[in-house]
Order: structure tokens, then C-alpha cells, then sequence
């Protein structure tokens, strides 16, 4: 096929799909928006704050004007599955539980080396193909509870894009007893932290790097995300820091320490996973995988820095006692895990060390769910 029909056909592909999922669609809240009397909107749905025109859509691709009225995604799920927590990945919320976690289609940056670029890219690569599933929060949370998960995070896609369809399914689901969480790459603004904050619980957030050169090569910024985390400390969130050591990226030696005494600044005792990148999505050829060396170097950065809760992962088995959880205060062991698996978990249910009695950092609680670690698709 000639290059420039098979580009032609691309195009035709992805805007039969915009058009397609431009039905499952709802008005933008009014709390993420700014309407101005000639039709054009501002969205602060993320950080890219987009004056969206008449006829155009965001840099999301997802959420565009309709006549001088934003129109974001609702009403479907384009990923779904029941994932032990620890995938998430969250370390002290309710260790050993599962998370119902759902996903969308789109996302405002375009990582290269995405492990979700199936749904994220699904509107920029023609590559990407997910189906969109149609669904009611009430129908997402009867699932939650059905497998025995306590959580429900969002995730897969970028959240914040897809804010008002989460914030639906997050009010059923407290509702009914559970908490709620974001998987995001923390590029947020003021508003939608605090449209989100009464229906959130825990929030981790992608630091994929301390070089703004290297989040505009993503598609982002990153004062952006240093403000988001320091936005979410204020706002009382239980906030989570991953970072995806991919070398030759995101591995410079002074950075990461920067990143570590940043992060230290903040709160030392938020969880800081420093995860191992394998090859993935455009990011195949010329990238090797990350070693235990590589993490427990930047260990020792965290360490300095002085971060007390530091989660070498991405390589079960492989980082001895660094997968489990040390009390801060007295050092004694609290939880153990293999890869996503708890293998034991000694905290009380109030948060308390069972050594020390001292408080633990976290969201606490008697875990639930299947607690072997293994992710269950549902879709």
C-alpha cells in the first residue's frame, strides 16, 4: 500500500473514532471550565489549561467544543479490570486489597514508552485499538463489590481528562462504602484538585523526570507536576511519587537527587517507587532495561535525601528487603511482599505499628480482596 493512502486511511480511522466516541459524551462541569461570550471555552481539566474554539477539541483530543459548549467523555470504559492495589501502585492504602480500576480513551501527553498507549494514544496512533464499553457508575461499583475490592481507582488513561465521569463513579462508590483513587501523570490545575478532592482518596502521581526538556518531549511541563504534588500535600490527598527509570532518559545521576531532595521537601515520609523500565510501545530499539543496580543507586539518593519509605520495583524478588514495609520509627518489618503479592501484613487496622504503636503513614484498614497479587482483566 502506498505510504500516502495508508496516511490518508489513518486519518479517516481515527476521525470515524472521534466522531464514534463524540456520542458518549456529556457537558463539561462548571467548575472546570471558563466560558467566554464568543463561544470559545477554557478548560482546566489539566495542566495544558486549553481555550478550546468552536469545532476543536483539546490537546486531549477528548474533550472539545460543541457550539461553545465543552463536551467531555462519559459514560463508557474503554479498560477494566480488578488489580491488587500494589499495581497501582499504592503501598499503604489497604495493603494486599484489590482496586476495581477502570479506564477511558485519550490522555494529554504522548509518553513514548506508554505501557497503557492502547487506550492513552488511542486517538493519535492508529495502532491503538480499544474497544469503548458502555456502562453506568452503578454498574461499575455492583462490579467493585462483586469481586471483593475495596478501591476504585482510575487509571489506564489519564484521569484528570475524563475528571466528571470518574467523579460520578466515585460518588457511588462512597456511596457504598469504598474509597477512591486517581492513577495520574499529575498534570493538574487548582480547579480540578479541587473538584476531585471530596470523592479521592489517594492520588499517585508519574514524576517521570526532573528535566523540564525531557516532560516537553512527553507533552508536558514540570513545574506543572511539582505544583500538582504540592497542591495534593495541601489538599490532604494520600499521595504516592512513581518514577520510571528508563536509562538514558531519566537517569542522570544529579537529577535524581534533586527529584529525592524535592520530594524530601515535600514530606519524607511520601512512598517514592523507583520502577524499572523494559523496552515498550516506541521506545524499543536503543533502550536497555533497567538493572537492580540502576534502583539501588537511586535508593541511596532517597536515602540521603531523607525519604523514609523508598520502593525499588518493576523487579520481584530481586531488591531483597526493599519490597517490604519498615516502620520509620522503629525499623521493624510491617509488611512483606513479593512483586504485588503481601505475603504478610502486620499493621493494625488503625494504622499502628505493632511493634512501636506508633502511626503508621497511610490508608489503613482490614485489607480485602483475593491478596495473590494477580491482575484480573474484565473486559
Amino acid at each position: 500500500m502506498p505510504a500516502s493512502l495508508e496516511i490518508l486511511q489513518n486519518k479517516e480511522r481515527l476521525k470515524s473514532l472521534k466522531d464514534s466516541l463524540h456520542q458518549f459524551t456529556a457537558p463539561a462541569a462548571d467548575a472546570l471550565i471558563e466560558s467566554h461570550a464568543d463561544g470559545d471555552v477554557r478548560c482546566f481539566a489539566c495542566g495544558h489549561r486549553c481555550l478550546v474554539k468552536p469545532g476543536r477539541d483539546g490537546v486531549c483530543r477528548v474533550r472539545f467544543n460543541d457550539g461553545g459548549v465543552l463536551r467531555v467523555p462519559y459514560g463508557y470504559v474503554g479498560a477494566l479490570a480488578c488489580d491488587p492495589i500494589e499495581k497501582k501502585p499504592f503501598f499503604h492504602v489497604l495493603p494486599g486489597s484489590d482496586a476495581l480500576t477502570f479506564g477511558m480513551l485519550g490522555c494529554d501527553y504522548h509518553c513514548g514508552y506508554c505501557q497503557n498507549w492502547v487506550t492513552s494514544q488511542m486517538l493519535r496512533d492508529p495502532k491503538a485499538v480499544a474497544a469503548a464499553r458502555l456502562c453506568t457508575p452503578t454498574q461499575l461499583v455492583d462490579l467493585a463489590i462483586q469481586q471483593g475490592a475495596p478501591v476504585v481507582a482510575s487509571s489506564y488513561n489519564e484521569p484528570l481528562i475524563t475528571s466528571e465521569w470518574a467523579v460520578d463513579v466515585f460518588k457511588e462508590a462512597a456511596g457504598r462504602g469504598l474509597k477512591c483513587a486517581y492513577i495520574s501523570n499529575g498534570n493538574a490545575t487548582p480547579q480540578v484538585l479541587d473538584f476531585i478532592r471530596p470523592h479521592v482518596q489517594a492520588y499517585k502521581v508519574d514524576l517521570k523526570s526532573f528535566s523540564d526538556h525531557s516532560y516537553r518531549q512527553l507533552g508536558g511541563v514540570l513545574e506543572n507536576v511539582k505544583n500538582t504534588i504540592r497542591d495534593l500535600k495541601q489538599r490532604g490527598f494520600w499521595v504516592e511519587i512513581v518514577t520510571l527509570v528508563v536509562p538514558g532518559f531519566s537517569d542522570d545521576t544529579e537529577e535524581l537527587k534533586q527529584m529525592a531532595d524535592f520530594l524530601a521537601g515535600i514530606d519524607p515520609l511520601m512512598p517514592w517507587h523507583v520502577t524499572a523500565f523494559h523496552p515498550d510501545y516506541k521506545m524499543t530499539d536503543g533502550y536497555r532495561r533497567t538493572t537492580v543496580e540502576d534502583l539501588m543507586k537511586i535508593v541511596e539518593y532517597a536515602q540521603q535525601a531523607g525519604l523514609q519509605y523508598i520502593y525499588p520495583g518493576n523487579l520481584p524478588g530481586q531488591v531483597g528487603q526493599w519490597e517490604n514495609t519498615r516502620c520509620h520509627h522503629c525499623q521493624a518489618t510491617v509488611i512483606q511482599r513479593t512483586g504485588f503479592r503481601v505475603t504478610e501484613n502486620r499493621v493494625q487496622p488503625d494504622g499502628l505499628c505493632p511493634d512501636c504503636q506508633q502511626p503508621l503513614p497511610g490508608i489503613w484498614g482490614k485489607s480485602s480482596g483475593h491478596g495473590d497479587g494477580r491482575v484480573r482483566p474484565l473486559l
